[in-house]
């Protein structure tokens, strides 16, 4: 058997559907538009839903602690953070530190404030200081400079 001759190649390059750096569909996809399957689901769902839900809570009610999880984490929406009411010192420079970590060791000890908030406003106490001393750098840097005459720009 003699095997088919292939074509030569004459070098052209066919036209393509798309062009290069073109999209074929410049709009994009719709917003909102879904998958024919995730139709489905929905609609199965949303014609089944009370009979899930139903099943769902009469597990909670027997006892099922992963039903009763479920249930009341759609019934109590988890905590988000509250304001704290608490009293403590402002802090305005470096020297006023030991003032405000002394208050606020005090109030998580005393259980005024949780040791999770501690901590978060340790962190926010640490942000703080560092503009603190950023600033307190910048003012004695621009009082040396005044001193010794230096004008801004680097140079006598």
């Amino acid at each position: 058997m003699k095997a088919k001759n292939k074509p030569e190649s004459t070098g052209l390059k066919l036209d393509t559907k798309f062009k290069k750096g073109q999209s074929g569909n410049p709009s994009g996809k719709p917003k909102g538009s879904c998958n024919k399957s995730t139709l489905m689901a929905l609609a199965l769902l949303k014609s089944e839903s009370q009979a899930m839900v139903k099943v769902v809570v009469d597990l909670a009610l027997s006892g099922d602690m992963q039903a009763l999880t479920l249930c009341l984490s759609r019934l109590i929406p988890p905590a988000k953070d509250t304001p704290l009411n608490v009293e403590l010192p402002k802090v305005v420079n470096v020297s006023d530190l030991p003032g405000f970590t002394g208050a606020l060791l005090n109030s998580v000890a005393t259980g005024e404030i949780p040791p999770s908030e501690g901590e978060k406003l340790s962190k926010i106490l640490a942000a703080h200081v560092q503009a603190i001393q950023l600033s307190e750098f910048e003012n004695r840097l621009t009082e040396l400079e005044n001193t010794a005459g230096f004008k801004k720009g680097g140079g006598k």
